[in-house]
């Protein structure tokens, strides 16, 4: 038995109760409420508006820019490094610099990330068009027009076609009021609503109701009135729209994950560097402010900032492609999502259908039974639905036109039956230029055969027998390929000018109509190349089976199994896990199973997308890692959705998934190169403080040499993007981190050490009078020859540091096989030249630097050659191994 909410249970109670029993309940009239009466509905019941989002709250979007667990990390370093070089330290030693360009970093980062949201954010206020126009109501006796967020429970609305209904109605009169409630079901179908008290045996869905409006619904035709039962976040509308959900996380999760790899290196790394310098030097602050420096070291300070660069870029060059990005953490699941569910209509399909046959009762193509169908669509008043639609769109055919219009001529209306849910039918009684009446009847073949006792072929008129087979071996191919088929019938109904159900019978089998809900032009090329970029597409809709199978068949999305909602009910949990892999089409399903096969994709370990665009879809968008919604959907669609896009294809969404892609992949460029080149130099730092009578690097020269590096990285957004790194989701986690650290940093320090023992057993004796450092006397002599060692070890650590980025961006051979690009490129380069031209100016003393002879960067191009070549091997090795790099 399926389970009731408060609800389900008040609304049910308002369709099973008379009117005026309601008027009473409520505490108003049919002639609506007082001025008073309003104020208190008001205040009683609440407003007809929705509580706005968190994360549309500018405080939300402040805390997310500058709360995650980069800038936590380097804000901690930064305010150690403000008390221990500053609050504690003596006035000859204190210095800022440290503590000034971490925190900088951090506000910096923050602010570009909150600009880019607030952005995104204002771009999709712009496309809300949430219920802000007037309604029509009676308040104390008089209408008067109001807006609709000024509705208040008990108010009674006046409908009429083109209007959105503002809240939930109880209907109490309606004349020919017929309501599409595609907004909320996701269905087409538009539904006839009535004022009548419900009983027992007509008790089955809400939407079934139908002598209930509800909100986002539109009139298409007719008139009605009620008495507003429901507003705001209390009508099934605001109970679909709540789109706060707690599961959108993977990119925290990632970060998260990053952050922990990178604070275990750091919980080892600094322990192990105060006890070794304070064995070594003795020096306990000393030492303490070191292994402080070592986690500065260690940690890139500029990786929120770049990480923000990359997600701000792709989502400015995504509103370029008629996209617009919510969430900017949403480019980062375009980058790792591989399942894409979505509904077929609209998506695969186009928005309409095509007329494809008209035929006789044998199949033969009949102008006949096409042009009483036109007849019928043309003349009939009641709702226009796409066969009406398709049928009428004939008369734009080439050599067509004079004929339909000769046609109408002819036929002048008499009188209709309009469309109905329960009969299925549409019925118009036309005069023909033989001055009879006749009544041409259309609609579904099962009802159009009951009512028919003959069938008409080439002219001749014969008794209906064993018809049913006959209908079955003309239409059963077509309908199994999916196409919709209707039947045509008409009788002569001499000069009677009006008619009524009762003389729907009797009638004379025509022939039929079959339409095709032809597949968009571009849907099969998107299909393939989903799976060229291995996002597996699932379709989950509410449509019958045949239609989505054809459908599905001929975009080539595998529709050999089909899961319907039924099926679906049936499964455990555990069963559906399994069955969600092999399956990929989902028929016949409700909203609430559409977000219990997104959760199941999810506890599979897949990264889901999922494209909707009704209020049925909100539940699926809200569990979904990244929901998509279109420009043309409901307001809370829209809003509950992470990206929007202003073209309802696939097209686009491929364009999303590979500029995610290239933007994760130039995230992880950085990180992973970072991380691993601040390790070797960790490393490196360890080894040399073992053996040095001094530090190998001072704790400023260390951060200096970080930022450099960082500055020249911030360019990494705008990188080329090898075709293979996007050919595949991309995992945002710690996981490859690790292991990316331990193989390509010790190749820096191995390089590093060779360079130690150069400097301090031959360059620096070369420049300091032929002696060691333990054998020079004259303190003078001994900072000339720290001096030297740093700014030694400071340009061979920034020029491989630099040249490496451009060896382990790409799989393939740097320059040659895969080129940087010029943005990069340029800035690389110029960024040596500059950053190694510091040393020979002034400013360098401020930093402990000196000049250096120019032999040196002899030596300093052959340890670079080296660096270059064992990285390329061990490249190599680590790519047959992981089977990739970044």
């Amino acid at each position: 038995m399926s389970k009731t909410t408060p609800f389900d249970r008040r609304i049910t109670k308002y369709a099973y109760s008379d009117p005026t029993q309601i008027y009473k309940d409520i505490g108003t009239s049919p002639q609506g409420l007082t001025s008073e009466e309003v104020e208190s509905m008001r205040e009683k019941f609440g407003a007809n508006c929705f509580a706005g989002r968190k994360n549309d709250t500018f405080f939300y979007r402040l805390r997310r820019a500058f709360i995650n667990p980069f800038n936590v990390i380097l804000f901690t370093l930064g305010i150690i490094s403000l008390v221990m070089d500053v609050l504690l330290a003596s006035d000859f030693s204190k210095n800022t610099s440290t503590a000034f360009i971490i925190l900088s970093m951090t506000f910096i980062s923050g602010s570009i990330r909150l600009i880019q949201e607030l952005r995104a954010k204002n771009a999709a206020q712009q496309l809300n068009r949430l219920i802000h126009e007037n309604i029509m109501v009676k308040r104390a006796g008089e209408r008067v027009e109001i807006p609709a967020e000024n509705l208040v429970i008990g108010d009674v609305v006046l409908l009429s076609a083109g209007n959105r209904v503002p809240a939930d109605i109880r209907l109490t009169q309606v004349s020919d009021l017929y309501i599409s409630q595609a907004a909320i079901t996701g269905e087409s179908a538009i539904v006839e609503k009535s004022s009548r008290t419900l009983d027992d045996d007509n008790h089955k869905t809400l939407m079934q109701f139908d002598n209930l409006a509800f909100m986002a619904t539109t009139v298409i035709s007719g008139k009605g009135e009620g008495v507003v039962i429901a507003v705001g976040k209390n009508t099934l509308y605001g109970n679909f729209a709540k789109p706060d959900t707690e599961n959108k996380k993977s990119f925290q999760h990632g970060a998260n994950s990053i952050a922990w790899v990178m604070l275990r290196f750091m919980a080892v790394l600094i322990p192990f560097v105060f006890i070794l310098l304070v064995i070594t030097k003795g020096q306990w602050l000393q030492s303490f402010v070191f292994s402080l420096s070592i986690a500065v070291g260690l940690m890139p300070e500029m990786l929120p900032m770049v990480i923000t660069a990359c997600l701000a870029k792709g989502s400015l060059l995504m509103g370029r492609k008629q996209t617009i990005i919510k969430d900017i953490d949403a480019m980062q699941g375009f980058g790792s999502m591989d399942v894409l569910c979505m509904d077929k209509t609209g998506t695969l399909t186009n928005e309409g259908i095509l007329l494809e046959y008209y035929m006789d009762v044998l199949g033969n193509e009949s102008n006949e039974v096409l042009d009483l169908a036109f007849l019928n669509s043309s003349y009939h008043s009641g709702v226009r639905n796409p066969i009406d639609h398709a049928i009428r769109s004939c008369q734009t055919m080439p050599l067509h036109q004079n004929h339909f219009a000769t046609l109408l001529a002819s036929y002048q209306k008499e009188d209709e039956i309009p469309f109905d849910y329960s009969r299925k039918i549409v019925s118009t009684l036309v005069n023909a230029p033989d001055g009879n009446n006749y009544m041409i009847m259309k609609g579904d073949i099962d009802h159009i055969i009951s009512r028919c006792s003959h069938i008409a072929y080439r002219g001749d008129v014969f008794t209906m027998e064993n018809v049913r087979e006959s209908v079955s071996s003309v239409v059963d191919e077509m309908l199994q390929d999916g196409m919709k088929v209707i039947a045509v019938a008409q009788k002569n109904m001499g000069h009677q000018t009006q008619i009524s159900p009762n003389d729907e019978q009797n009638m004379i089998l025509i022939g039929y109509l079959a339409f095709f809900d032809a597949p968009k032009k571009t849907a099969k090329t998107s299909i393939d190349s989903l799976k060229r970029l291995k996002v597996t597409p699932k379709i989950l809709t509410g449509d019958q089976t045949d239609v989505a199978i054809s459908i599905c068949r001929r975009v080539g999305i595998c529709a050999n199994v089909v899961l319907t909602g039924a099926q679906l009910n049936e499964m455990t949990d555990d069963e559906l896990r399994i069955e969600v892999e092999r399956i990929h089409v989902f028929t016949e399903l409700a909203p609430g199973q559409k977000v219990r096969l997104v959760s199941a994709l999810e506890q599979n370990g897949h990264t889901v997308g999922f494209l909707g665009d009704g209020i049925n879809d909100i539940p699926a968008l809200c569990e979904a890692n990244v929901g998509i919604s279109v420009d043309t959907a409901v307001d809370a669609a829209k809003d509950a959705a992470d990206v929007v896009l202003l073209q309802k294809d696939l097209g686009v969404l491929e364009q999303g998934i590979l500029e995610g892609r290239k933007t994760f992949t130039n995230m992880l460029k950085y990180i992973k190169i970072t991380a691993s080149s601040n390790f070797g130099n960790i490393l490196s730092i360890i080894c040399a403080s073992a053996f040095l009578p001094f530090l190998p690097m001072t704790a400023l020269q260390l951060l200096l040499l970080n930022l450099l590096y960082d500055v020249l990285c911030i360019i990494l957004p705008w990188d080329n993007v090898d075709e293979e790194e996007t050919l595949s989701p991309r995992e945002w986690s710690g996981k490859t981190l690790g292991q990316f650290m331990l193989s390509f940093g010790p190749i820096s320090s191995l390089f590093d050490i060779v360079t130690f023992l150069f400097l301090y057993f031959v360059l620096c004796p070369m420049l300091c009078g032929g002696v060691t450092y333990l054998q020079l006397t004259d303190p003078a002599l001994r900072i000339q020859y720290e001096a030297i060692f740093h700014t030694g070890w400071f340009l061979e650590s920034m020029w491989t540091q630099v040249l490496i980025l451009h060896f382990l961006r790409t799989r393939k051979i740097p320059f040659l096989q895969s080129r940087p690009s010029f943005y990069v490129m340029f800035t690389t380069l110029v960024g040596i030249v500059i950053f190694t031209s510091i040393t020979f100016t002034k400013a360098a003393g401020l930093f402990g630097l000196i000049a250096l002879p120019h032999w040196y960067f002899g030596f300093l191009m052959g340890i670079a050659l080296l660096y270059m070549l064992m990285t390329t091997i061990v490249k190599a090795f680590y790519q047959k191994k992981y089977q990739g790099l970044i």
